[in-house]
């Protein structure tokens, strides 16, 4: 199986993990909302092998093993495309396909509306476009952005070690999640002390609320105007489903291929599941498949 390999991206700026050989063709993978490049650990040593490319998985900024924005920036979704900008950048790369999950995928999205020149193709995972909120609760939507982030940040979790730092995150996840999986994800969050004691490094400004976000007209539009091949793969227990914001966001986009696999949300890093992400993902490269809805 393939190792992988540190890197520093973006002048220090971003971690990153690398799988392949280096003159390979890169794919960027995009991580989740809390999670970090290690979500790709299980899943891109297999394409890589499999498809003879490259994998880097970078750290979204405050996210683990990346530095912080300073005091006084934010995190909004929009703000990570600097991220793939600053990675491309520093990969001497003018496009690449975006591999992205969950929050990763969203993200992705962004990039191939805006700046499709430097998109190949996006293969999503458990999540499609970007959360929104109805014009009509853009005020809530305000105060409830700048009460968090008035409020004081708490200082950050510690834990005696590190099986309780994923106990922790399979008890109080966002979404469903098992010790087998989510322990890569929590360990590359943690700065581990001699004594096997350990603190979370996650920037705990990213739990503050977001200040604005795109109403649905902007969130559909925005995927409607992505020209790209999508690859669409879902969980059978993920978190689109037949749900409203999930179907009018495979309607919006013009050339997408669904496939629903056996797993959760994290489907590609689940032990049991991420096989069949793989080879999905592989035959749909190689055949060249696109627009096509599988289930």
């Amino acid at each position: 199986m393939i190792t992988a390999t540190e890197l520093t991206l973006a002048e220090g700026r971003l971690a990153a993990l690398s799988w392949g050989h280096e003159e390979a063709p890169t794919w960027l993978a995009l991580h989740g909302w809390l999670d970090n490049a290690a979500s790709f650990s299980r899943l891109a040593p297999r394409l890589a092998e499999r498809l003879g490319i490259r994998i880097v998985a970078i750290d979204f900024a405050g996210h683990g093993l990346s530095r912080r924005h300073p005091a006084g920036v934010d995190y909004a979704i929009w703000d990570y495309i600097h991220d793939v900008l600053d990675a491309l950048s520093s990969l001497g790369m003018e496009r690449a396909t975006l591999l992205g999950h969950s929050m990763g995928a969203g993200v992705s999205c962004l990039v191939a509306a805006a700046l499709p020149e430097r998109v190949e193709r996006l293969v999503l995972i458990d999540g499609i476009g970007t959360l929104y909120t109805p014009a009509e609760d853009t005020a809530n939507q305000l105060r409830k952005g700048i009460l968090g982030h008035r409020r004081r940040t708490s200082s950050a979790p510690h834990y005696p070690d590190v099986e309780t730092a994923v106990a922790v995150r399979v008890s109080g996840g966002v979404t469903p999640i098992d010790a087998a999986t989510a322990e890569p994800l929590v360990r590359r969050n943690l700065d581990i002390e001699p004594d096997g004691t350990c603190r979370l490094r996650t920037d705990g400004r990213l739990l503050r609320p977001s200040l604005v976000r795109f109403c649905p007209e902007q969130a559909l539009a925005l995927l409607g105007s992505i020209d790209r091949p999508v690859l669409l793969i879902e969980g059978e227990r993920g978190i689109l489903a037949e749900r409203d914001f999930a179907q009018n966001a495979r309607s919006a986009i013009r050339h997408l291929s669904r496939h629903i696999l056996p797993g959760g949300h994290h489907l590609h890093l689940e032990p049991l599941a991420v096989a069949a992400v793989a080879d999905t993902i592989a035959e749909h490269v190689d055949a060249g498949l696109v627009g096509e809805e599988h289930g």
